[in-house]
């Protein structure tokens, strides 16, 4: 059998693979600083950010019906005339040719004009069109704020599966080089009698089971890297170290429950869903109700005939339209948003009852993963010591090459549990944060300059003309 040194090395090395979750690495880097690099990077982060900059608009447009319209017009072309006329006093008679003479010319008839419409009253569409648009408004907000806390767990659970993904693959090329000692050994032993072939054919067999399993751990830690480049946005490095962030969530379920069910973005965008279709059957109402416009308008034609050179007009005039009947598509867009008024209620009640299942689940995994931590260091210090016996009962006789290497692979299963465990804790106290609707780059105090939907929507709600974005573009 391997001498005791080899294995008390082998032995501190596997513990250090194991363990590689809960050391701090010097120059490494940070889960907050993967966080902070995804919430900079992340394209579906910033693709609902202009998403969110397209909605502002939506303010701005339905403000627009309290400002005036104002429109130019210029007209200019060319026309024959001719003109037949009567000689006053003429005792010809009317139908002599003689009683009249013709004139005959052409023009360039030109003008220009410009009228200027204000809305006055329009049964309060533009007001309810305007608050609808500052609900969608706040409802795209609430929807960035869910995608946010999508892309950090994501953030948070690829660092973690790198990281564990990492350790994994050290402790299967531990456990490679462990069941190569152990074939020399049985080989050597084979040759002075002390085993035979089966012993030898039994280790070779583990051995290549080794390196199946340390292959696959390298094609697993090479596709958590991909996933971390994709999520991150950043080639990874040296990972460090991270801790649970249990202290920013509740203390209880029932007070996540209530937290969630109040928080939560998923919850929070249907109640500004719900507001939208409320007003949206207010604006159809409107439909209904009389209208008021006030339009003035200034008119100027030159060379209108061969006798009228040119004319100027000026005009203002209230415009009163009072609807009767128009087919009845008026009433239908009323009765068809008091429906969609009651399905975004529906879809209320439905983020609500998956708000509340989801810290449920939180909570119950996270609870599940502190426990599983305390079983699986049990497991490996009772693997360990179960190792170490069957080694020294093997060394004189009374186990078999079978049992040591049996022995080896409860060790390594056990520390591969525990560094599952360890990822799951970690992971599950973001989960939690998450469902409860608290998974901000504020509350994890990220170092971070955080992205403030309310600046762009205040630059764009009262802009009245430009086709500029306020980035310049």
């Amino acid at each position: 059998m391997p001498g005791v040194g080899f294995w008390r090395v082998k032995l501190a090395g596997l513990a250090i693979a194991g363990a590689a979750l809960c050391c701090v690495q010097a120059a490494a880097d940070t889960l907050e600083s993967a966080l902070a690099q995804a919430y900079n990077n992340n394209p579906q982060l910033n693709s609902q950010r202009a998403l969110v900059r397209a909605t502002d608009e939506n303010v701005p447009t339905a403000l627009a019906g309290y400002r005036p319209h104002a429109s130019i017009t210029a007209s200019a072309g060319t026309q024959a005339l001719q003109t037949t006329l009567r000689e006053i006093g003429s005792q010809t008679p009317v139908n002599s040719p003689a009683s009249y003479f013709k004139q005959n010319g052409g023009n360039t008839p030109h003008g220009v004009g410009a009228t200027i419409t204000q809305n006055v009253l329009n049964g309060n569409q533009t007001a309810n069109r305007t608050r609808q648009a500052e609900s969608q408004v706040f409802g795209a907000r609430e929807t960035l704020r869910s995608i946010e806390q999508t892309v950090l767990l994501a953030a948070a659970t690829a660092y973690m599966n790198l990281l564990r993904d990492g350790a994994i693959l050290e402790l299967q090329r531990s456990n490679v080089e462990v069941l190569q000692e152990q074939l020399r050994q049985s080989k050597q032993r084979l040759e002075s009698g002390n085993v035979t072939a089966t012993d030898v054919s039994q280790s070779e067999s583990r051995l290549a089971t080794g390196k199946t399993q340390q292959f696959a751990a390298e094609a697993t830690y090479e596709t958590s890297k991909a996933i971390y480049r994709q999520v991150i946005g950043a080639e990874p490095g040296k990972l460090a170290a991270a801790s649970p962030v249990d202290r920013f969530s509740p203390n209880t379920l029932a007070s996540a429950v209530t937290a969630g069910l109040a928080q939560h973005p998923t919850v929070t965008s249907a109640q500004f869903n719900v507001d939208a279709a409320l007003l949206q059957v207010k604006v159809a109402e409107g439909a209904l109700y009389p209208t008021v416009q006030l339009q003035g308008s200034i008119q100027k034609n030159y060379e209108i005939s061969l006798t009228q050179m040119q004319s100027y007009s000026a005009s203002v005039s209230g415009l009163f339209s009072m609807p009767i009947y128009q087919g009845g598509a008026e009433y239908a867009a009323i009765r068809q948003a008091k429906e969609t008024h009651g399905q975004r209620q529906l879809d209320l009640n439905v983020a609500r009852d998956q708000a509340r299942v989801g810290v449920i689940q939180a909570w119950a995994l996270l609870e599940a993963a502190k426990s599983s931590i305390e079983s699986s260091k049990n497991q490996v210090k009772a693997a360990e010591a179960a190792l170490n016996g069957v080694r020294e009962e093997a060394r004189l006789g009374q186990r078999t090459t079978l049992d040591v290497l049996n022995a080896q692979q409860e060790l390594v299963a056990a520390r591969i549990a525990l560094v599952g465990a360890q990822r799951d804790r970690l992971v599950n106290s973001y989960g939690l944060l998450a469902a409860v609707g608290r998974l901000s780059p504020q509350v994890l105090g990220l170092q971070v300059a955080t992205y403030d939907p309310a600046v762009h929507y205040h630059q764009v709600r009262d802009t009245w003309a430009g086709v500029r974005t306020p980035d310049g573009r």
